[in-house]
């Protein structure tokens, strides 16, 4: 490519990015101001449909402000579309402090992300037992589960309820998807732990309720019955799908 042609585009780029740079020479400015817009509606329109609760909380001309922030200044990782919602909670977590917007943001559009990724899934589900023991065999958890802990509470955050102050206790979230639609509810602190050790270690049910009630300070014994209740309740909302074979 001619040199002179890419120092054209190179501008062009910059300017459709950042009206603040220089424009390139020859054009118009009703011009660039149409290919600036469909490149920047475009994007505030897909981001706009992955947070739709960011979107209708924040006014009107804050949310516009953050779009165009992010389209100007932030250098994304990846060139695919599907993946740019990813990229607008990295830039949240890096620059929404800077500019005194709500603590609860970051926190609220990585929720509203991880709902995205989860409906957009195809993850295959592991190969299991359904009918084996869930305390002397080793539980499998559905790969269309995860759970999350927040310190904001982002399941009540809208137009209506933006807090000021973190909450005591935090915000425990599972995401599940079932038919084609992502569902979340809020989880108890032992049935978040419990969830959280199904996820990272591969141990007998005996041995996952064990080592919670180490951590919690009571007997094993004492915490047996309502372990053995949470994993048949998780069984029979499919977020574990039984054991292992062998």
């Amino acid at each position: 490519m001619p040199e002179q042609l890419l120092e054209q585009l190179n501008c062009m780029a910059d300017y459709v990015r950042n009206p603040q740079n220089p424009p390139p020479p020859g054009i118009e400015a009703r011009r660039l101001a149409v290919y600036r817009q469909l490149f920047i509606g475009s994007i505030e329109s897909l981001l706009a449909a992955s947070f739709p609760v960011i979107h209708r909380t924040l006014p009107p001309a804050d949310w516009r402000w953050l779009v165009h922030d992010f389209y100007a200044n932030f250098r994304c990782q990846t060139p695919l579309f599907t993946q740019l919602a990813g990229e607008f909670v990295t830039y949240l977590e890096q620059r929404a402090s800077l500019h005194n917007y709500p603590a609860w943001l970051p926190e609220l559009a990585q929720h509203e992300w991880s709902e995205s990724t989860l409906l957009l899934s195809d993850a295959v589900e592991p190969s299991h037992n359904p009918h084996g023991d869930l305390i002397e065999g080793t539980p499998v958890v559905s790969e269309l589960a995860r759970v999350h802990a927040y310190e904001w509470p982002v399941c009540d955050i809208g137009p209506g309820y933006q807090p000021t102050e973190k909450p005591a206790a935090p915000t425990l979230v599972l995401l599940q998807r079932n038919a084609g639609h992502v569902n979340f509810s809020r989880l108890a602190p032992m049935a978040y732990a419990l969830l959280v050790s199904l996820m990272e270690h591969r141990r007998s049910g005996r041995e996952h309720l064990v080592a919670l009630a180490e951590i919690a300070g009571v007997t094993a014994r004492e915490l047996m019955p309502i372990g053995v209740a949470a994993l048949e309740g998780f069984k029979t909302q499919g977020i574990v799908l039984g054991t292992r074979w062998g």
